[in-house]
């Protein structure tokens, strides 16, 4: 799908209203769920986080028992105007070049949506247009950004068992790295990385950027959306609208690395509760990545030294979920199985 052909048109203030009246948990669903999983033939707690995932999958889905049987993967591509400065270890075209390659099955993505038996679908945003670059301009017009998080709200279909979010991006990980500082201070060197693989040269020159941008765009901090939309770019805009969108719909979410967590801590940064119904699926090897988890208080469910992006993380930990659900409910009860419990 591309935006230029369905995207709606939306503003900032529309989308705060959305915020007003976002769901919560179904206590109800969850109660449930702990009241199976204390009954299961295992001492209490030793299936660790699987306890867990089962638990919070029941308060999101809003059902018990919680299933995963629709998982849904949806990755992000645009491109940014800053890759002009020398970011990155690849060029400004590889982006569509890589959005093609999803399309012919070709890229990691397809196969681990394969093996995790995930529908994939690509969500294109004005590739030949970038964003402008952010160390002279802001990134989006206001309209822009607003149009690209509503896009991304397109993409939670109705039925979804859970939603692993990924993008592509050439530059991304310098937006992200911008996003975050602006959205919860430090210096640029606290949360610029090496991104694509880049040579000491053009991490400096990575860094030199973004501390650029945040000296020219420092009077908008305090206001999440307006650093997106001057920090930002249209994929991540996007990612924050599918964050949004899943939220309303009682969705649970599997955020992926660096890029697809930053995007979504704008949410955060507006309601500290706002992403209760993520999961982070892996810690990226980006150090800026690990640093942003310990901000919103995130736990990722992985930690494999990974840093490509394209959903590949958060399509990985769809299995776990699946393994939690498995076992919450298939496994017996004390009483089913005749074992003794707990003295």
């Amino acid at each position: 799908m591309t935006m230029d052909d369905t995207a709606p048109q939306a503003t900032f203030a529309e989308i705060r209203r959305i915020l007003e009246d976002l769901p919560g948990p179904d206590t109800e669903a969850g109660r449930a769920a702990a009241a199976r999983q204390a009954q299961l033939t295992k001492p209490a707690g030793a299936l660790g986080r699987l306890e867990d995932l089962a638990l919070w999958l029941a308060t999101w889905q809003g059902r018990h028992p919680p299933v995963i049987e629709r998982p849904h993967t949806a990755v992000f591509a645009a491109n940014h105007g800053v890759v002009a400065r020398g970011v990155s270890a690849y060029p400004a075209e590889v982006t569509r070049q890589m959005v093609q390659n999803f399309i012919d099955g070709g890229a990691a993505v397809n196969q681990l949506c394969a093996i995790a038996d995930s529908d994939l679908r690509v969500y294109e945003l004005a590739l030949d247009e970038p964003t402008r670059d952010f160390t002279t301009a802001a990134a989006m017009d206001e309209a822009d950004c607003a149009r690209a998080i509503a896009y991304g709200m397109m993409a939670v279909d109705e039925g979804i068992d859970v939603l692993a979010l990924g993008e592509m991006g050439i530059g991304n990980t310098t937006s992200a790295a911008a996003l975050c500082a602006g959205l919860f201070g430090g210096r640029a060197v606290d949360w610029v990385g090496r991104g694509t693989g880049i040579d000491d040269d053009a991490l400096a020159r990575k860094t030199a950027v973004v501390e650029a941008a945040l000296e020219v765009h420092g009077d908008a901090r305090g206001d999440p959306f307006e650093v997106l939309r001057r920090l930002g770019g249209y994929e991540l805009a996007a990612i924050l609208g599918a964050v949004i969108a899943a939220r309303r719909a009682r969705t649970p979410v599997l955020l992926d690395g660096y890029a697809c967590s930053a995007a979504a801590a704008v949410l955060y940064a507006l309601d500290p509760h706002g992403l209760d119904h993520c999961q982070v699926a892996h810690v990226s090897a980006e150090p800026g990545h690990r640093r942003l988890l310990e901000r919103i208080g995130k736990r990722a469910l992985l930690d494999l030294d990974m840093r490509l992006g394209e959903a590949s993380g958060a399509v990985l930990a769809i299995p776990l979920l699946k393994a939690a659900c498995a076992c919450h409910q298939g496994m017996a009860t004390f009483a089913e199985a005749g074992v003794s419990g707990p003295a």
